[in-house]
């Protein structure tokens, strides 16, 4: 559940600040007129994106076992994809988002109403459908019935409290610090999800090595218990994982966890040392060359 709550937090909150700095934009610039152009494409982008997870649950239940699972491993693997290029474009660009998300709606307003919506929706919309399909193939990867969609529901609903508390000032806090830490606690989970992704690819034949077990510890963490349940919500934790969802695991977590945080950066160069002036250079007669 708390895995899935991080999941609604993270990408709601990077909704949420949008839609912030929208409104606040149009508002501090005296141009309260144009906010019902924004709501629309930002209520357009929930629609979308709730109807994208409507058709994802519903629609892959239609499917034969075989088929659901390739779809679920096929989209675990797309998931984890966006969401990786997600965490590493927000943290690369979150400083300079304001003035982006700004230099945009001025164009917007220029081309008129319709051009503000497009931008809204667009601006919301790619956060909504990532969070949808991260949320479905996390979901996809537990067995707890209801919680995975309420621990996700919840950090949605956190996510719209905080971004109103920050539109009205109430609350200041260091987005990039904040962005770091849960883009490395996204990066954990997406590698749950990307091992699971992996296990439905071979139960749907599409990947060998179904039955080639790295370990089995069902016996020290079982499944049932509240440990291996709470393994099982924050981290996708598996006791029998085969040896290549291990080794996919490890080979994505590893690397992009470290290259996230900077550990493979290099240190920045010490500053050159400062020099004394050279003496001005004489001649003979004792004039300054």
């Amino acid at each position: 559940m708390f895995g899935n709550y991080l999941i609604g937090l993270r990408e709601g909150l990077e909704a949420s600040l949008v839609v912030c700095i929208l409104i606040a934009y149009l508002v501090k610039t005296g141009r309260e007129e144009k906010l019902p152009p924004v709501w629309t494409g930002v209520g357009a982008a929930v629609a979308l994106s709730m109807a994208f997870g409507a058709v994802l649950q519903f629609g892959s239940t239609q499917l034969t076992f075989e088929a659901q699972e390739a779809l679920g491993g096929s989209l675990s693997v797309i998931a984890v994809g966006l969401v990786t290029w997600m965490v590493f474009w927000m943290r690369r660009t979150a400083r300079h988002l304001k003035a982006e998300l700004h230099g945009k709606l001025d164009a917007a307003i220029a081309m008129g109403t319709f051009a503000l919506v497009t931008t809204a929706f667009l601006a919301v919309g790619r956060e909504g459908l990532e969070t949808a399909l991260f949320i479905w193939s996390a979901v996809q990867a537990t067995d707890d019935g209801w919680s995975p969609l309420v621990g996700a529901a919840l950090g949605l609903l956190t996510s719209v409290v905080l971004g109103w508390l920050f539109y009205r000032g109430a609350l200041r806090i260091n987005l990039a610090k904040f962005f770091t830490w849960t883009g490395a606690m996204l990066v954990v989970v997406a590698a749950g999800v990307l091992a699971y992704g992996v296990h439905d690819l071979q139960e749907a034949g599409w990947i060998p090595g179904l039955h080639s077990q790295a370990f089995d510890i069902s016996s020290t963490i079982p499944k049932d218990s509240w440990y291996g349940t709470l393994l099982k919500g924050v981290f996708n934790f598996q006791p029998d994982p085969t040896v290549l969802q291990l080794a996919v695991w490890a080979a994505y977590l590893i690397p992009t966890l470290a290259i996230f945080l900077g550990l493979f950066g290099s240190r920045p160069a010490a500053p050159p040392t400062p020099t004394a002036p050279a003496a001005p250079r004489r001649d003979s007669a004792g004039s300054a060359a």
